[in-house]
């Protein structure tokens, strides 16, 4: 396991340099509204959602209840549902280290794993738990960094949220070049840019990502054939 580790660092250096300043940008809001480095804390390990953890903090200080807080997060994040079907045979065997795996699937998990070859020596599902792990312990650090930050001085922190965006745009650029295939991509932006024309920016995710599951699974093995050439 500590090879594996040793060897998903490098790999995850990108999502590091992503997670932990929007982490702090993070801490700082919810030092801002008031709420101490342990909720930061308790919200990164439990709720893990860049997204959900930013809305939270507006939700927090309009007091919303907690179970309509837990039903929009759920919602803002039912797309991670999408993103394991293509591991389900990854997953099949991993036992209960799936439920965590699943956990800390987000986009820049699912884009690195995607994107990387595991390593030679390690076993699959090390690899997986390794680059799951130290991306959520990245955006835990960044969220104690500026939870304390924020007692101590102020920032102003507009605009440092689009970094993650970067981050995953330039994920997407090396995958492009690394796969024979670029169907995916072709598949993934014309699903989205028509979800968006039919049902508006505001509802056109879930019905985006049901249209380009349903594409890549029919074309799958067509898919995987190009890119085995």
């Amino acid at each position: 396991m500590l090879t594996a580790f040793r060897k998903a660092f490098p790999i995850t250096i990108p999502v590091l340099l992503g997670y932990v300043p929007l982490g702090i940008a993070f801490g700082l809001m919810m030092a801002n509204a008031g709420y101490n480095v342990l909720w930061c804390i308790l919200s990164s390990v439990s709720i893990y959602s860049g997204t959900g953890q930013f809305v939270l903090v507006g939700f927090l200080q309009a007091q919303t209840a907690l179970y309509e807080i837990a039903l929009i997060i759920i919602i803002l994040n039912s797309r991670m549902m999408f993103y394991g079907l293509s591991f389900l045979e990854r997953y099949q065997q991993m036992g209960m280290i799936k439920w965590y795996l699943l956990f800390t699937l987000t986009d820049e998990t699912y884009a690195l794993l995607c994107l990387q070859e595991r390593p030679d020596g390690v076993k699959d599902s090390d690899f997986m738990v390794a680059v799951s792990f130290l991306n959520h312990i990245y955006w835990i650090v960044g969220g104690i960094i500026g939870a304390v930050a924020g007692y101590l001085i102020k920032f102003d922190i507009s605009g440092i949220d689009f970094i993650l965006t970067t981050l995953f745009v330039v994920m997407s650029i090396e995958q492009w070049k690394k796969y024979k295939s670029h169907e995916p991509v072709i598949i993934g932006l014309i699903g989205s840019v028509g979800a968006v024309l039919i049902f508006g920016p505001k509802n056109f995710m879930i019905p985006a990502l049901i249209v380009i599951t349903v594409c890549l699974l029919i074309r799958r093995k067509k898919i995987e054939e190009k890119n085995a050439k």
